[in-house]
């Protein structure tokens, strides 16, 4: 089979290679591996995060078809379309038992501790499969940008008149972030210049130059019950600025950097809580095959294979509008 593969970090060595086809194991299955979204944390695996083993397949947001299931495989069958929940987890430590697998003790990321799906076919244990059935851009897009927005939202409790605001919003995981939102019932302010934000589900658009004044009004002076912050640095001061009394400030990203000066007295004085989250629950995956089934992905550009190089380039393009994806089989 074709897989994107390196043997040693950086872009330029990258490469499409021809490798031996995977086997399933007893409780393991074969995906024919059909499109994947492209983030962050795959650019970070190329040019520089440890991996292992390599040479390494990178690739952590796979949707695809099973193509051959191992001896114990009760679930699944060949033709099934399916996700994959792209967390490592024994589902023995106490962080699995309490349906937390994304903080399993003994786990880690698909893709960073195992090899990822940027491969004609990828083996996953059986455990880790959500079958779909769902346009194939969207379906890549809900085991990473989806599911992030999706646990962090719950983790803060957005619900029914909560007013959200989202920094980022026309993102990867932004773009989730507001359709969720939105279907949980709350009131969102989207913080970006896209217009197409709005058919998404945000109520007000703002700039972090004036996203204060514009979250004071949609509250009617309350400020934000909920900040979602995937960028990191770049948007903390802002984030804090809309943050109300009691409000919860959740954290997933640093791609504008990761130190800040925190002024405390800012936080216990409103009695305001910084919530640090990642990725989410199977649970949690399960429920957004169907609570998302209908969600729109906006995509600016899909790319093949051989293209993976470019793809990774263009996550990082100022003129991107929009999700990068991989389009494999």
């Amino acid at each position: 089979m074709k897989a994107v593969l390196f043997e040693k970090s950086g872009l330029e060595n990258l490469k499409v290679s021809e490798v031996k086809d995977p086997e399933p194991g007893p409780h393991e299955v074969v995906l024919r591996v059909i499109e994947s979204g492209v983030n962050p944390i795959d650019y970070f695996v190329v040019v520089g995060i440890p991996v292992k083993p390599v040479p390494h397949i990178p690739g952590a947001e796979v949707y695809g078809e099973v193509e051959k299931v191992g001896d114990h495989v009760k679930n699944f069958k060949p033709g099934d379309k399916v996700i994959v929940y792209n967390r490592v987890f024994d589902g023995t430590c106490d962080m699995c038992v309490r349906g937390e697998e994304m903080l399993c003790r003994n786990g880690g990321i698909m893709s960073l501790i195992t090899q990822g799906g940027w491969a004609e076919k990828f083996v996953v244990p059986e455990k880790n499969l959500v079958k779909v059935n769902l346009d194939p851009r969207l379906a890549a897009s809900l085991p990473v940008a989806a599911l992030t927005s999706y646990h962090a939202l719950k983790e803060t409790g957005v619900g029914l008149g909560k007013v959200v605001v989202v920094f980022g919003a026309s993102g990867n995981t932004g773009m989730f972030a507001v359709q969720l939102a939105k279907r949980m019932g709350a009131k969102v302010v989207a913080v970006s210049r896209k217009g197409w934000l709005r058919e998404y589900g945000a109520d007000e658009l703002a700039e972090i130059s004036n996203v204060r004044q514009v979250v004071e009004k949609v509250s009617n002076g309350r400020m934000a019950d909920v900040v979602i912050n995937s960028m990191g640095a770049g948007a903390w001061d802002a984030s804090l600025s809309v943050l109300g009394t009691k409000g919860k400030l959740a954290l997933f990203g640093t791609l504008t950097g990761n130190e800040v000066k925190v002024d405390l007295s800012r936080i216990y004085s409103s009695h305001a809580e910084i919530v640090g989250t990642t990725g989410g629950s199977r649970a949690e995956l399960m429920e957004l095959a169907g609570l998302c089934s209908d969600c729109k992905v906006k995509v600016y550009k899909e790319y093949s294979l051989e293209e993976s190089v470019e793809a990774l380039k263009a996550l990082n393009s100022q003129g991107r509008d929009g999700r990068v994806m991989l389009k494999i089989s």
